[in-house]
């Protein structure tokens, strides 16, 4: 086991130098120049000359970006050209609230998930098993922004029985996690009943039926704990895709988190806080991604051999 989670982490150093470089390379060819930004539109060239030196922005690419890695090891992503705050302290105000947001989003999803999907796949081609695929495609079709500006204006502006957005309380948690949530149900709905319609199928499940074992023990015991392998993988990679896909819900409900933050620095051309955000989120999909291999080869063995 040693062996194969070295192996991972070392696959994982490429990625992450490849990372660093797209992430560079993306905030620099963005349009606008962060001098003149900082400087101010009535600022002289002189000004900007002088800004552009003190950020460093006068020195060569490569060093440029040899300093970005140096400083980023250490935790220091340099300041913020909006509030001229540190990024550090930026980010870690916003980290929480994201992160709370997605772990609620993921386990009533996944709860929800597994729930509509082991139904459809026991109930296999009756109304539950069609009930359940036409919520789950409904769930992927609804675009997360129509659905909270929906839910907005009905439960907040018509019902007023939650707030609009903000954060603080549990009912500021109930439309944004629904509303980012519900296609990782939706996803996770349709991935469990084809992961248990597969494992039906299977040999020893049809030799279990017909020695005469109580269909009860044939789903949970022989069916579902199979079938739940895979979806450990399609929990973590959900997992992931939810934490970057927080920005449009954190901007819909003026959510305080690293996504609402990620879409005022791009409006501002913080550069720093750009960098930074980008690049934490990249790490935090490879980091989910590698504990979810250690957690499949845990649940399944053989894959560490292979």
């Amino acid at each position: 086991m040693l062996n194969y989670l070295a192996r991972r982490l070392v696959g994982t150093i490429p990625v992450i130098v490849a990372l660093s470089v797209l992430v560079f390379a993306f905030v620099h060819l963005l349009p606008g120049d962060p001098a003149r930004l900082v400087a101010g539109q009535d600022a002289t060239p002189e000004d900007v000359q002088a800004v552009r030196v003190s950020l460093g922005l006068d020195r060569p690419l490569w060093e440029q970006y040899f300093r970005f890695v140096s400083n980023a090891v250490q935790g220091d992503f340099g300041t913020s050209l909006k509030t001229r705050r540190t990024v550090a302290e930026e980010i870690g105000e916003r980290f929480m609230p994201t992160v709370w947001l997605t772990v609620f989003s993921m386990i009533w999803a996944t709860i929800f998930g597994l729930l509509i999907g082991v139904l459809s796949g026991v109930k296999r081609g009756r109304w539950q098993d069609y009930t359940g695929m036409l919520v789950a495609v409904s769930g992927i079709s609804f675009p997360a922004f129509w659905l909270g500006l929906l839910l907005i204006d009905l439960f907040s502006v018509r019902l007023g029985w939650l707030p609009t957005g903000g954060y603080g309380t549990w009912q500021h948690f109930v439309m944004p996690s629904f509303t980012l949530g519900l296609g990782v149900a939706a996803v996770m709905a349709r991935f469990t009943r084809s992961a248990f319609v597969e494992i039906t199928r299977e040999d020893y499940v049809r030799t279990a039926r017909a020695k005469g074992v109580p269909e009860r023990f044939v789903i949970w015991k022989h069916t579902l704990r199979n079938a739940l392998v895979p979806v450990i993988t399609m929990v973590g990679l959900q997992f992931g895709f939810l934490l970057g896909g927080s920005i449009v819900v954190e901007t819909v409900f003026s959510w305080p988190g690293l996504g609402r933050l990620l879409v005022d620095s791009v409006s501002y051309r913080d550069y720093p806080v750009i960098q930074a955000e980008i690049l934490i989120f990249s790490l935090e999909f490879i980091l989910i991604n590698l504990a979810v291999d250690v957690l499949y080869a845990v649940a399944n063995p053989e894959i560490r051999y292979r």
